[in-house]
């Protein structure tokens, strides 16, 4: 390990637990910055169907590269 002299320093019985609480805070902190900054989320909790992609309107079968280049 290459932090073992710490447990010198700390005790194993509050280094520990506050270690997790202090990950277990944190995760808390990003799963509601996720719930509250996003507009998905609530649409997904309700159970909306999910947007669907752009079809591509053209009918016939074309590489990626032919789309891209100009039509002549």
């Amino acid at each position: 390990m290459i932090y073992g002299k710490i447990w010198c320093v700390v005790k194993p019985s509050v280094g520990v637990p506050l270690f997790l609480g202090s990950v277990a805070v944190i995760a808390l902190l990003v799963h509601a910055s996720i719930l509250t900054n996003t507009t998905w989320m609530k649409a997904y909790w309700e159970g909306k169907p999910v947007a669907k992609a752009a079809q591509v309107e053209s009918s016939e079968s074309r590489p990626l590269a032919a789309l891209a280049a100009p039509a002549k």
